[in-house]
């Protein structure tokens, strides 16, 4: 509720609380993957990616395939997060596999958005809306309307700039621009240098571009920063 509020600070310390009172893996298990959520909302993704790992320690241990839909949703997310689109798709593939064999069709349009996302990070275009059309579709039927305007603002806009990058990519480009290095984006951004240095990889590789200069260069002949950050040095 304080997620869907917009109060993700406080929904990460409500579900961090309430994760480290469950002592018992059954309740345990439960909120594992809404600590994954909140935490990716929140823009922590080493909390995420910790959440993640646990989670799939249960999988492993129980042979749920509920809780491996879970662990492969919460994984695919978190990669996703970390700027690694294959990764993610490999991950949210298997959940959308196991949540359709067990017949749970709000969990299987759920990856399946996902699943879009990545594909269009890779630049797979005709994927995605087909991914993400037939999630709404799926929403649709169950009456989900909250989720099928999620998606509806996903295929209304691209969450990418020109080139292709993602939203989170378009945020470390915005921060090369400006000169920063990668452990100074890490720093602002809360996430790890690898992350940083995966997501610069992904932008020279999307933007054809050989160095950070050219990449600086794309980002003020398209709009992504304001002019002043254009800087020689």
């Amino acid at each position: 509720l304080r997620l869907a509020q917009g109060k993700a600070t406080a929904a990460k310390a409500s579900i961090r609380r309430a994760v480290d009172e469950a002592e018992l893996w059954p309740i345990r298990s439960r909120r594992l993957p809404a600590l994954v959520e909140i935490a990716l909302a929140a823009g922590d993704v080493d909390l995420a990616r910790q959440g993640a790992g646990e989670l799939a320690e249960l999988a492993r241990a129980i042979g749920a395939p509920l809780l491996g839909a879970a662990s492969s949703f919460a994984n695919g997310a978190v990669a996703l997060a970390d700027g690694d689109p294959r990764s993610a798709l490999t991950a949210l593939r298997a959940a959308a596999t196991i949540s359709q064999a067990v017949n749970v069709p709000y969990d299987v349009a759920r990856a399946r958005v996902l699943v879009g996302v990545a594909c269009r990070a890779l630049g797979d275009d005709e994927a995605a809306e087909l991914e993400l059309d037939a999630a709404r579709e799926q929403f649709q039927q169950l009456g989900a309307r909250p989720d099928v305007a999620r998606v509806d603002a996903l295929r209304r806009g691209s969450p990418s700039v020109a080139g292709g990058l993602t939203s989170r990519e378009t945020e470390v480009l915005r921060h090369i621009a400006k000169g920063e290095t990668n452990r100074a984006i890490a720093s602002a951004l809360r996430i790890s240098e690898k992350t940083v240095a995966r997501h610069v990889s992904n932008i020279f590789l999307k933007l054809n571009v050989p160095n950070r200069a050219a990449a600086t260069a794309f980002a003020h002949e398209r709009g992504v920063v304001p002019s002043a950050a254009f800087r020689s040095t």
